[in-house]
């Protein structure tokens, strides 16, 4: 054996063990400073008399929330009240993703419209609302729109709604004894549509004739619904309309100016983005696809349906994956118009039970619960909707 082959590189000079030198120091000094905090919170916990803990989440809340989805009592833990606050989080941003994506995608594509007004009005509607903080957005829509509103005495009558400064008053569909009934026959009957559906246009592309597996579906799903009520005699569910009591609406549902501000101010701020990565990802598609599907005669809407979307969606989705993560993160502002939500119950709780440290982590932990489900969701939608290259 030879001189040179005996000869080995220091460690500090091997290139394949720096990097992992470089991280283990770097999990050390980041498990240091870690543990200089905690000890440093637990010294000034103890110096003011308290502890480091989540078993004040047992002790009595003793304050109201103006509106749950749950049953919930002032007498109730603090721990019911998180709950609550996470639910309206949750409902809030559920809600506001569903109409943020409808008028986003409506805009985005209003943008690219070969009619001059629509182009033009959608274009006004991304400039002013997405360069307007979403924080004096809420602020507006709930003290210069919805509180000025007329008192419920003098509410204003929208077909079966009704619209004062206590919210909007709607008709709300309540369960009777057949709903169970009629669910089971509706899933029975969205399945065996389902089914028939795939069968009938498997045949459709095979033999290259038209099977019509829609309007088969849709028929399946009809019958299932008539069975239903045949051996019900009844509707699946009581109609309850809002009818005006000595302080407020009694019946039917009322959603609070609260809720309304945040879920307007969201949705419409949000559409914006939303709006613009639309436009972006059609964009984005091969001209050529376009003409080639007007060369085979395809109507515009048609060809947006079936050739462009379905190619724009795969570089529309990360994005607004972004969008959807942001908005559930911006319903933290519904504190600004006293929503009860997440952030609002915390705060209170925070300044009644003086544990700062422990709701700060309740409230991290949860919204990052929530984005990773919002990745996880999106990221499966995004492999079942990717292009299979042949």
């Amino acid at each position: 054996m030879n001189k040179e082959q005996t000869v080995r590189t220091p460690f500090w000079r091997d290139n394949r063990i720096l990097p992992i030198l470089f991280q283990v120091l770097f999990v050390i000094f980041i498990f240091l400073i870690g543990t200089y905090l905690i000890n440093n919170a637990h010294a000034g916990l103890d110096r003011i008399g308290m502890n480091l803990g989540v078993g004040f989440l047992n002790n009595t809340a003793s304050f109201n929330i103006s509106e749950s989805m749950i049953d919930y009592q002032p007498t109730d833990t603090y721990l019911r009240a998180i709950l609550v606050g996470i639910l309206n989080t949750i409902k809030v941003s559920i809600i506001g993703i569903f109409f943020a994506t409808l008028i986003g995608v409506f805009v985005g594509i209003s943008r690219l419209s070969t009619n001059w007004l629509v182009q033009k009005l959608a274009g006004l509607y991304i400039d002013v609302f997405r360069n307007t903080p979403l924080l004096v957005q809420i602020f507006i829509w709930y003290f210069a729109v919805l509180l000025p509103l007329p008192a419920v005495d003098e509410s204003i009558e929208i077909g079966p709604a009704f619209l004062s400064n206590r919210g909007i008053a709607i008709p709300w569909l309540n369960m009777n004894a057949h709903t169970f009934t009629w669910l089971i026959l509706f899933l029975i009957g969205l399945v065996g549509a389902i089914i028939l559906w795939k069968i009938k246009r498997t045949k459709q592309i095979e033999t290259g004739n038209r099977k019509y597996p829609v309007v088969w579906g849709i028929g399946i799903l009809i019958l299932s619904l008539l069975l239903a009520f045949v051996i019900t005699m009844s509707g699946p569910v009581n109609i309850d309309t809002p009818v005006l009591g000595n302080f407020n609406f009694e019946g039917g549902y009322i959603i609070s100016p609260e809720f309304l501000a945040v879920l307007l101010g969201l949705t419409i701020y949000t559409a914006t983005y939303i709006a613009e990565i639309v436009r972006g990802g059609i964009l984005s598609v091969a001209k050529g696809q376009k003409e080639a599907a007007k060369a085979l005669g395809l109507k515009s809407s048609t060809t947006m349906r079936l050739v462009v979307f379905p190619q724009a969606i795969r570089i529309i989705i990360p994005p607004l994956t972004s969008q959807y993560l942001n908005l559930t993160k911006n319903s933290s502002l519904a504190i600004a118009a006293g929503y009860a939500d997440l952030v609002f119950v915390a705060n209170t709780t925070m300044n009644q039970a003086g544990h700062f440290i422990e709701m700060i982590v309740i409230m991290i932990l949860v919204y990052l619960t929530l984005s990773l489900i919002t990745s996880v969701f999106m990221n499966f939608y995004n492999a079942k909707s990717r292009l299979v290259e042949r």
